[in-house]
Protein backbone atom coordinates (compact mmCIF):
# COMPACT_ATOMS: atom_id res chain seq x y z
CA UNK A 1 0.00 0.00 0.00
CA UNK A 2 1.23 3.49 -0.72
CA UNK A 3 0.39 4.54 2.83
CA UNK A 4 2.89 1.91 4.05
CA UNK A 5 5.53 3.60 1.92
CA UNK A 6 4.64 6.96 3.45
CA UNK A 7 4.88 5.50 6.96
CA UNK A 8 8.27 3.95 6.16
CA UNK A 9 9.41 7.33 4.87
CA UNK A 10 8.26 8.99 8.09
CA UNK A 11 10.17 6.42 10.13
CA UNK A 12 13.27 7.07 8.07
CA UNK A 13 12.87 10.83 8.48
CA UNK A 14 12.67 10.35 12.23
CA UNK A 15 15.79 8.17 12.26
CA UNK A 16 17.74 10.58 10.08
CA UNK A 17 16.67 13.47 12.28
CA UNK A 18 17.83 11.67 15.43
CA UNK A 19 21.15 10.61 13.94
CA UNK A 20 22.14 13.65 11.92
CA UNK A 21 20.72 16.62 13.83
CA UNK A 22 23.52 16.74 16.45
CA UNK A 23 26.15 16.71 13.70
CA UNK A 24 24.24 19.26 11.64
CA UNK A 25 23.90 21.62 14.62
CA UNK A 26 27.66 21.47 15.19
CA UNK A 27 28.33 22.13 11.51
CA UNK A 28 25.57 24.73 11.09
CA UNK A 29 24.74 26.31 14.48
CA UNK A 30 21.90 28.34 12.98
CA UNK A 31 20.04 25.05 12.42
CA UNK A 32 19.48 24.79 16.18
CA UNK A 33 17.09 27.74 15.96
CA UNK A 34 14.91 26.17 13.27
CA UNK A 35 11.97 23.82 13.66
CA UNK A 36 14.32 20.85 13.12
CA UNK A 37 16.26 21.74 16.27
CA UNK A 38 13.14 22.22 18.34
CA UNK A 39 11.80 19.44 20.57
CA UNK A 40 8.35 20.11 19.14
CA UNK A 41 9.57 18.54 15.90
CA UNK A 42 9.32 15.14 17.62
CA UNK A 43 5.80 15.90 18.80
CA UNK A 44 4.69 16.91 15.30
CA UNK A 45 6.27 13.81 13.81
CA UNK A 46 4.46 11.64 16.34
CA UNK A 47 1.16 13.32 15.48
CA UNK A 48 1.71 12.34 11.84
CA UNK A 49 3.20 8.87 12.45
CA UNK A 50 0.46 7.52 14.75
CA UNK A 51 -2.55 8.05 12.43
CA UNK A 52 -0.59 7.12 9.30
CA UNK A 53 0.61 3.87 10.85
CA UNK A 54 -2.76 3.08 12.40
CA UNK A 55 -4.56 3.57 9.09
CA UNK A 56 -2.08 1.62 6.96
CA UNK A 57 -1.73 -1.30 9.35
CA UNK A 58 -5.45 -1.53 10.06
CA UNK A 59 -6.34 -1.58 6.37
CA UNK A 60 -3.63 -4.14 5.62
CA UNK A 61 -4.55 -6.41 8.53
CA UNK A 62 -8.21 -6.35 7.54
CA UNK A 63 -7.20 -7.71 4.15
CA UNK A 64 -4.45 -10.21 4.83
CA UNK A 65 -5.62 -11.19 8.36
CA UNK A 66 -2.08 -11.41 9.76
CA UNK A 67 -2.42 -9.42 12.97
CA UNK A 68 1.12 -10.33 14.05
CA UNK A 69 2.18 -7.29 12.01
CA UNK A 70 0.71 -5.12 14.76
CA UNK A 71 2.99 -6.38 17.55
CA UNK A 72 6.23 -4.67 16.46
CA UNK A 73 4.25 -1.63 15.31
CA UNK A 74 2.61 -1.18 18.70
CA UNK A 75 5.95 -1.65 20.45
CA UNK A 76 7.52 0.90 18.11
CA UNK A 77 4.74 3.42 18.62
CA UNK A 78 5.00 2.94 22.39
CA UNK A 79 8.76 3.56 22.28
CA UNK A 80 8.35 6.65 20.11
CA UNK A 81 5.65 8.01 22.40
CA UNK A 82 7.81 7.33 25.46
CA UNK A 83 10.77 9.04 23.83
CA UNK A 84 8.73 12.08 22.79
CA UNK A 85 6.83 12.57 26.04
CA UNK A 86 9.39 11.53 28.65
CA UNK A 87 12.57 10.71 26.75
CA UNK A 88 15.05 13.34 27.83
CA UNK A 89 13.95 13.46 31.47
CA UNK A 90 13.46 9.73 31.92
CA UNK A 91 16.07 8.24 29.60
CA UNK A 92 18.66 10.98 29.05
CA UNK A 93 19.94 12.09 25.65
CA UNK A 94 21.34 8.73 24.58
CA UNK A 95 18.37 6.76 25.89
CA UNK A 96 15.98 9.08 24.08
CA UNK A 97 17.83 8.54 20.80
CA UNK A 98 17.97 4.78 21.27
CA UNK A 99 14.25 4.61 22.09
CA UNK A 100 13.39 6.82 19.09
CA UNK A 101 15.56 4.87 16.67
CA UNK A 102 14.35 1.50 17.93
CA UNK A 103 10.74 2.66 17.73
CA UNK A 104 11.19 3.98 14.20
CA UNK A 105 12.88 0.73 13.15
CA UNK A 106 10.08 -1.42 14.60
CA UNK A 107 7.46 0.68 12.84
CA UNK A 108 9.31 0.49 9.53
CA UNK A 109 9.67 -3.30 9.87
CA UNK A 110 5.92 -3.61 10.51
CA UNK A 111 5.09 -1.55 7.45
CA UNK A 112 7.49 -3.51 5.26
CA UNK A 113 5.89 -6.75 6.46
CA UNK A 114 2.40 -5.30 5.99
CA UNK A 115 3.28 -4.18 2.46
CA UNK A 116 4.71 -7.62 1.59
CA UNK A 117 1.66 -9.46 2.95
CA UNK A 118 -0.67 -7.11 1.16
CA UNK A 119 1.12 -7.64 -2.15
CA UNK A 120 0.96 -11.41 -1.68
CA UNK A 121 -2.76 -11.30 -1.03
CA UNK A 122 -3.25 -8.88 -3.96
CA UNK A 123 -5.81 -6.96 -2.00
CA UNK A 124 -7.89 -4.21 -3.61
CA UNK A 125 -6.32 -1.49 -1.45
CA UNK A 126 -2.80 -2.32 -2.60
CA UNK A 127 -1.25 -0.56 -5.52
CA UNK A 128 0.72 -3.37 -7.15
CA UNK A 129 0.64 -1.83 -10.62
CA UNK A 130 3.46 0.59 -9.77
CA UNK A 131 5.81 -2.02 -8.31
Amino acid sequence: MNIDRAAIGLSLACAIHCLLLPLAVVMLPALAGTAFGDERFHQWMLLVVIPTSAFALTMGCRRHRNFGVLIPALAGLALLTLAVLFGHDLLGDDGEKIASLTGALLIAISHLRNHTLCRRSQCDDCDTRNE
